[in-house]
């Protein structure tokens, strides 16, 4: 019943900036750690960036690091993906997942428990 839904998606010029957002219903975001994926046509699904439940720590892909920044709301039940300098390699479906991960784990997709449906962001050049 726990559901993560994206939005914020849309299309952009390469250098602009998006917010994505996921909102959690069905639960509390506060029990989870969530995190962000996204997935390009013809390519496997890859970690972006995720945060401790806690709000403590954040990891990052080295592709998006300096670029990229979650964080959380706990008290909006939501989870958030800043995007500046947006490249065209950008271009993906972003998913937001929601897991009980710890240690080095955060990056690993079977960690994670509930998934939502994806937007779609596309960065011209």
């Amino acid at each position: 019943q726990v559901q993560p839904v994206e939005s914020g998606g849309g299309l952009v010029q390469a250098g602009d900036s998006l917010k994505l957002s996921c909102e959690v219903s069905g639960g509390s975001l506060s029990r989870y750690a969530p995190a962000w994926f996204r997935q390009a046509p013809g390519k496997e699904r890859q970690f972006v960036a995720g945060i401790s439940w806690s709000g403590g720590m954040t990891y990052y892909a080295d592709s998006v690091k300096g670029r990229l920044t979650i964080s959380r709301d706990d008290a909006k039940n939501m989870a958030n993906l800043q995007m500046n300098s947006l490249k065209p390699e950008d271009t993906a479906v972003y998913y937001c997942a929601l897991g009980y991960y710890t240690g080095s784990s955060y990056a690993d997709i079977s960690e994670y428990d509930y998934w939502g449906r994806g937007t779609q962001v596309t960065v011209s050049s």
